[in-house]
């Protein structure tokens, strides 16, 4: 990725005791710890929601990744309250019905099929990051 681009921000879905939250939360550390520590930086959707002045800053100066777990879409709705602006929006739902054979179960720890949906999303937001002018599934460009 272009080192002079803008960081990105990415905010996951915070679905504590939910597998799709889970693997949205791992997607969301394979993105920024491993895939692209360069180019992002993770804030805890708790933080936006108890209103913390360094995380609202975050989304309202950098374009903003939301990865949700579930058709409530916290993570999205809590950026725009916040002032963000969503570059891209995924739902791990989304990705799950195009990976059925990787069904994630547990909590604390996810399944191998569970950490391998987890992959496969983060090198799905990877792929949008590197490529912004190419949407994929589950882009929703504002």
């Amino acid at each position: 990725m272009n080192p002079n681009k803008t960081r990105v921000v990415v905010v996951p879905c915070s679905g504590i005791g939910k597998p799709f939250g889970t693997v949205s939360r791992e997607a969301a550390y394979e993105l920024c710890e491993e895939l692209r520590p360069e180019s992002t930086r993770l804030v805890a959707l708790a933080k936006l929601v108890l209103g913390d002045a360094g995380a609202r800053e975050l989304v309202t100066r950098h374009p903003t990744v939301t990865i949700d777990g579930c058709k409530q879409m916290c993570a999205s709705k809590m950026v725009t309250q916040s002032g963000g602006r969503i570059a891209h929006e995924i739902s791990v739902l989304d990705v799950f019905r195009r990976h059925k054979e990787l069904k994630p179960e547990g909590i604390a720890e996810l399944n191998e099929a569970g950490q391998k949906l987890a992959r496969v999303l983060a090198e799905e937001v990877a792929a949008s990051l590197d490529n912004p002018e190419q949407p994929g599934k589950g882009d929703s460009h504002v």
